[in-house]
């Protein structure tokens, strides 16, 4: 993508940083738009103003943990996050991937196991709570029908009241939020734990559900989910309360690609034709493509 492409909040906000404009380009956009320096090898994370706060929170986190010696992607030694207008950026660490396959997930499962058995963190993190925002991109949204918005409503406080009664095993503590195969980077052998802006403190199961979601939706083997909670340390297979955490994330996928619906992205809209299609039906076990 070419500079004339990039918004120009974008580039005023690498100029604060003191970061070079020139050759920036985009290197994927979905919740967050995310660009590369390729001069500086730095990744600028862009997202909304209104997650400043989140934002600001996730860098602090990544700092502590790789303080303790924990493999994550590191933000730059920068006051951040930066804000312009309505946009804010966080600036992190390129760790090119040339190509290579997202890595195998048990190294995940090592990753959290260490990131779980951490004690507090010297800052005050959120409490995690699932589809926090997900009623009011529904109720913003200008795509969805009034029928599937009710629908999702609808579904979305049923299942969490059921989340509410779950019992839980693993106890509270730090939690990545979005934590799956597909957050890691390879960095020579290491691989690292990235994205970083839905840490928070919860139930550690969440951040497990995640990858075994990927064998719902998304083609990962059984081999590579034993190989990710035998890393771990835990099996959570058997544990009535996963296939709730399935159904959250099942709705937690849908953010993302309603609001970018919203903005005219046919793919993303087609996407979302599919996934609530699926989901409307019952069918717990349909394949969702990734774009």
């Amino acid at each position: 993508m070419t500079i004339s492409l990039i918004s120009p909040v974008v580039i005023r906000l690498c100029e604060r940083a003191g970061l070079p404009s020139h050759g920036l380009r985009l290197l994927h956009r979905h919740a967050t738009g995310v660009y590369l320096i390729p001069d500086r090898s730095v990744v600028v994370r862009v997202s909304r103003a209104s997650d400043r706060s989140r934002l600001h929170t996730a860098v602090q986190v990544a700092r502590w943990l790789a303080d303790h010696g924990i493999a994550v992607t590191e933000p730059l030694a920068l006051d951040q996050p930066l804000v312009d207008n309505d946009q804010a950026a966080t600036f992190w660490t390129y760790y090119p991937q040339y190509g290579r396959p997202t890595p195998p997930a048990h190294y995940l499962g090592t990753l959290l196991r260490r990131i779980h058995a951490l004690g507090d963190p010297p800052l005050p993190l959120p409490r995690y709570q699932p589809l926090a925002d997900l009623a009011h991109t529904l109720k913003a949204s200008t795509c969805l029908s009034d029928d599937d918005r009710v629908w999702l409503l609808d579904r979305r406080n049923h299942l969490l009241s059921v989340y509410e009664q779950l019992d839980l095993h693993l106890g509270e503590g730090v939690i990545h939020g979005d934590a799956y195969p597909g957050n890691t980077l390879w960095d020579g052998d290491t691989v690292r734990l990235g994205d970083w802006d839905e840490c928070a403190i919860g139930p550690r199961e969440l951040d497990l559900a995640n990858t075994v979601h990927g064998g719902r939706r998304f083609g990962r083997s059984s081999e590579a989910i034993q190989a990710f909670l035998t890393a771990y340390g835990q099996n959570i297979l058997t544990w009535p309360g996963l296939h709730t955490l399935l159904d959250l994330r099942d709705l937690h996928t849908l953010g993302a690609y309603i609001r970018r619906a919203d903005a005219g992205d046919q793919t993303a809209a087609a996407h979302l034709t599919h996934r609530l299609s699926t989901l409307r039906s019952g069918d717990a076990t349909a394949s969702w493509l990734l774009d």
